[in-house]
């Protein structure tokens, strides 16, 4: 990555890997702390990583899909919804070797703010964190989802009879001190 790839100073940002494969959580480690964020706190058991949050409370968190006994899908799912979840609007970057568009798809009704394919890199770790504050969506509460807006550019109104917000369902929850992307400050 070179210095003009750079425009945001990490090392104020609080992140959390979530990853049962402790090579792969070696590497992702690695990777933040080279892009100089300062403040990682690795789990190897997503159950467990949602108890840490309540003692850890991280900008960005960076989760793998594929773990037991709780997937990632549902840790999201828990940080997203959970009565007792800890803060329910940080970011989240789902990490998978699996791609294809159902998975991707599942993903963001899940509440992902970004999706990462495996095997990952430095410039793509920096590309999602750098697209949490670039692209900033608005959080969403309707009947059957929490999360931020699944839609990723304004195309109007959806076609068909899928369920239409309303004032009532359309709460945007967005709120700067609620995410981390405030405390990725641009390079200057």
């Amino acid at each position: 990555m070179s210095d003009n790839q750079a425009r945001y100073v990490l090392d104020n940002i609080k992140v959390m890997v979530i990853d049962d494969n402790k090579h792969m959580t070696a590497l992702i480690v690695e990777i933040l702390l080279a892009l100089n964020v300062r403040d990682v706190v690795a789990v190897s058991d997503a159950a467990k990583a949602f108890t840490e949050l309540k003692q850890f409370c991280p900008d960005v968190i960076l989760v793998d899909w594929n773990m037991q006994p709780l997937d990632g899908l549902d840790f999201v799912r828990l940080v997203r919804t959970a009565k007792n979840s800890p803060n329910p609007f940080v970011p989240i970057i789902m990490l998978s070797g699996y791609t294809e568009y159902r998975r991707v798809t599942e993903a963001r009704d899940a509440g992902v703010n970004e999706f990462l394919a495996k095997p990952i890199s430095a410039k793509a770790i920096y590309q999602r964190m750098t697209s949490i504050i670039d692209n900033p969506r608005p959080f969403i509460r309707t009947k059957n989802y929490f999360g931020p807006c699944r839609r990723r550019q304004d195309q109007g109104p959806p076609r068909g009879k899928a369920e239409r917000r309303t004032d009532e369902h359309d709460e945007h929850a967005n709120d700067a001190g609620h995410g981390g992307a405030s405390r990725m400050q641009p390079r200057g």
